[in-house]
């Protein structure tokens, strides 16, 4: 992985993905105690920065493979950039799914023309299931996360907050990004390390399923106990990348982790003060920049918004709970 990689993504992806902007309310600043700015890729394509990777990779593929099809694992998000960046190129796309994922994100998947295959998240090896697929049909296997190409297309979002955040005035911050298996983490750090070294990408997670930090913090990839029952379904991985952790160990400060119902709260202050929404997944670098303010360093914070794919139901959760308290 190395800056070019990110910047001949960014190439492909130009007149493709959005430039999604940077977003402030006082409101939000009174509640850190400094100034927050918010990347909202909740408003990218297919409702989530998922769609920068999932067109990297296909993308990147020689034009006969690429007519075989792709096929992807996801909760949702990485799923559904992968399968409007395959049916944009009028690829095939086979995408499996989490049977506890979203009903919102299944179904906008399906919508989207991608073949869905369903698993049980707690009792079957998706990436088995996802090689033998590949295998038998051909198809060429795009990982959520520890991929170049997909990690060089998440980077590009790194280029414009670097971009950004030069032109807003701040050049020293921390960057609080929404982490998974790390692909959105190490591709702006990467991005961050070449154009705004005063900038520093930190991951954070939910509670009870923070092997990111917890990797960070032994120096050594750890695993989560866990793989279901967190309503931030979209971040919830086994462990870091292959390829992502030793970028994240190079490059990012300490993890973080927030409450389910941090999570929540962060939700509604989004839609109340930016006017956006978010999924559980996609508020947790909000939640952090908001409620855990002595564990973030400098007059500035941005926060990534990574995701708004929530169901309704849950969502209005979000604001009958909190929507008084922000």
């Amino acid at each position: 992985m190395n800056i070019e990689m990110i910047e001949a993504a960014a190439d492909r992806l130009a007149g493709h993905a959005r430039v999604t902007p940077l977003l402030s309310s006082p409101f939000l600043d009174e509640v850190a105690g400094r100034r927050v700015l918010v990347k909202p890729e909740c408003l990218q394509h297919t409702g989530s920065f998922k769609f920068r990777g999932g067109w990297s990779a296909v993308s990147a593929l020689p034009v006969a493979q690429r007519a075989r099809g792709v096929i992807a694992f996801s909760s949702g998000n990485h799923a559904q950039g992968v399968a409007r960046a395959a049916a944009l190129h009028d690829a095939p796309a086979v995408i499996i799914m989490p049977s506890d994922a979203p009903r919102l994100k299944i179904a906008n998947t399906r919508a989207l023309g991608a073949e869905v295959v369903l698993y049980d998240r707690a009792n079957e090896d998706r990436d088995a299931l996802g090689a033998r697929l590949a295998e038998e049909r051909g198809l060429t296997l795009v990982k959520p996360f520890d991929e170049p190409q997909v990690i060089a297309g998440q980077g590009t979002c790194g280029l414009e907050i670097a971009a950004q955040a030069e032109q807003a005035g701040v050049t020293q911050a921390d960057v609080l990004i929404p982490c998974g298996g790390g692909g959105l983490t190490s591709g702006v750090a990467l991005a961050l390390e070449d154009r705004a070294p005063g900038l520093r990408a930190r991951p954070v997670e939910p509670e009870g399923f923070d092997d990111t930090a917890r990797s960070l913090a032994s120096g050594r990839i750890e695993r989560n106990a866990r793989l279901a029952g967190s309503i931030c379904d979209a971040i919830i991985t086994p462990s870091p990348g292959q390829i992502t952790f030793p970028i994240m160990q190079r490059l990012c400060g300490p993890g973080l982790a927030v409450t389910e119902d941090e999570a929540l709260r962060a939700m509604a202050a989004a839609f109340l003060r930016l006017k956006i929404v978010l999924e559980p997944g996609g508020a947790v670098a909000l939640a952090a920049a908001l409620y855990h303010p002595d564990r973030v360093s400098g007059e500035a914070v941005i926060a990534v918004a990574s995701g708004g794919n929530v169901d309704p139901d849950l969502f209005r959760t979000a604001l009958d709970r909190y929507g008084d308290q922000v």
